[in-house]
């Protein structure tokens, strides 16, 4: 259990062998337009990620933030004003979150996220949420009030070892349990292979697995950049030696070779699997009760929102 320590403002707590540092901050809106190709809206109720994804693309944040801790060792709580005009989001495809996991831990505590929930109530807004965490579950009735809400699970293994390896999430068989509570329930629900670690990501056998519980599936691969590059691929000549040749050939040398291998691979499983497949388009309204749709999603910081939509591959 962690040890909450009230001694001053900001808050700091024990967990995990970190020590956490908690502000509340204020914030004009909790709503930011977006240029992801999935979302015209962002909604991130926290400022870092609790976490503490190896491979967190989201660590570039800490630039924009005043904060000396490491990414993922700080949290900042967003207090904003109550949205005055909901429907001003009707038809509007919001995502939650881009840069930050509106389920983490914290949220217990905080209850940001169930808050920004609340205040979505009646605007008909597209809602898209995307976790790591089963506590997703406590908002059940929210979600459900939410026409076109859809839950997305981050799921890029298997194997337990390795997903603890990589982040201090819940376990990969709660997020399976948790999707298909919610599917169960008749609420849409995505699985977001990513990001695809070559040579360990197993993505058949994941789609495999997900595919009577979701509706969706997203497929991106691994892209490393910035501070977590070398980290990465630390770890993989540490704990994977026998691909550090592959990691070097995409990552130092920029071969792509494999992704094409892999997009070829996935397209004849899907086409024998009744699956539809296409790229960089999740827009398709289908039954509920069909097979899910398999959507690639690699390089997808190239996508631009008005690329050509459900291109077959």
């Amino acid at each position: 259990m962690a040890h909450v320590l009230w001694n001053a403002n900001p808050v700091y707590f024990i967990a995990q062998e970190r020590i956490m540092n908690i502000n509340v901050i204020d914030t004009p809106s909790v709503m930011t337009k977006s240029n992801l190709p999935i979302s015209d809206y962002s909604a991130n109720p926290y400022v870092g990620c609790t976490h503490g994804c190896k491979y967190c693309y989201a660590s570039f944040m800490k630039r924009f933030t005043n904060h000396s801790e490491p990414w993922g060792e700080f949290l900042d709580v967003k207090n904003w004003p109550e949205i005055a005009n909901p429907q001003r989001y009707r038809g509007k495809e919001v995502f939650l979150s881009s840069v930050t996991d509106p389920y983490l831990p914290e949220e217990r505590q905080f209850g940001r996220t169930r808050a920004l929930l609340e205040q979505l109530q009646g605007s008909e807004a597209r809602l898209s949420i995307q976790t790591k965490s089963d506590l997703v579950l406590r908002d059940i009735d929210l979600i459900r009030s939410i026409p076109n809400a859809r839950v997305g699970f981050s799921i890029n293994t298997l194997d337990e070892d390795f997903k603890n390896d990589m982040d201090k999430a819940v376990s990969i068989q709660r997020r399976l349990d948790a999707m298909k509570a919610l599917h169960d329930e008749h609420i849409r629900t995505t699985c977001f292979i990513s990001p695809i670690f070559p040579g360990i990501t197993d993505v058949q056998a994941i789609i495999s697995r997900v595919k009577d519980q979701c509706n969706l599936i997203w497929l991106e691969n691994l892209n490393l950049r910035g501070c977590f590059k070398p980290v990465i691929l630390k770890y993989i000549h540490d704990s994977h030696p026998q691909l550090t040749e592959l990691y070097d050939d995409i990552y130092l040398h920029g071969n792509r070779l494999y992704w094409e291998s892999l997009n070829e691979e996935i397209s004849l499983f899907a086409k024998q699997n009744g699956m539809e497949y296409v790229r960089d388009d999740d827009s398709m309204n289908k039954p509920f009760d069909v097979p899910p749709v398999i959507v690639n999603f690699f390089y997808h910081e190239q996508i631009k929102k008005n690329a050509k939509k459900a291109e077959f591959v």
